[in-house]
């Protein structure tokens, strides 16, 4: 007879995820995981393999079902300025939730993996691209509108806010003080008029 699983293989992905994006791969160890999931370390190796490629479904849940839900929404349901500032302000408003600073779990796989890691790496980079295309496309639309001025490249200022962007990130997890990183968010915004 074959093996069922007996526990929700979705549940436990966002459980792993949550503790990997807290405590990063390193500082995760498959006890941590088998706390956060509920599920025992044998049905864990049965289902992903190996910590490695559990921590990868569960980058790429957070790829998925994070970073690119948040982007279209934003695209389909603000106007341009709103959108990119609310890119920064999902992050800035993790500096007020207890212990909430865990930044950007794909720019914290970079920090951690992705020099070493070039299956990761492709995965993050891939995402950081998708993060300026999205800027890009929200600068264009807003200088289209009048809301942004025409005059600037807009491919430009697209690199420099995902710069800004990542940058920011890092310092969530440094120094997550709400008025350095705001004073990122309103520097971007004030750049694209």
């Amino acid at each position: 007879m074959p093996w069922e699983k007996r526990f929700d293989v979705g549940e436990t992905l966002t459980r792993a995820m949550e503790a990997f994006w807290s405590n990063g791969y390193e500082a995760t160890s498959m006890q941590d995981l088998v706390s956060a999931t509920g599920v025992n370390r044998a049905s864990l190796y049965a289902t992903y393999g190996d910590k490695r490629e559990l921590f990868l479904a569960a980058l790429k849940k957070y790829d998925g079902d994070i970073r690119r839900r948040m982007l279209a929404e934003l695209a389909e349901t603000r106007e341009p300025a709103g959108a990119i500032a609310a890119v920064f302000d999902k992050f800035i408003g993790q500096t007020v939730q207890p212990q909430g600073n865990w930044g950007c779990f794909l720019v914290n796989t970079a920090l951690e993996l992705a020099a070493h890691d070039s299956e990761l790496a492709e995965l993050v980079n891939g995402a950081q691209d998708e993060i300026e295309a999205f800027f890009l496309a929200m600068i264009r639309n807003g200088q289209q509108s009048g809301e942004f001025s025409p005059d600037h490249d807009a491919a430009a200022l697209a690199h420099q806010a995902l710069a800004s962007l990542l940058g920011m990130l890092v310092m969530i997890r440094s120094r997550p003080r709400e008025e350095f990183l705001t004073a990122v968010r309103d520097g971007v915004l004030r750049s694209l008029t």
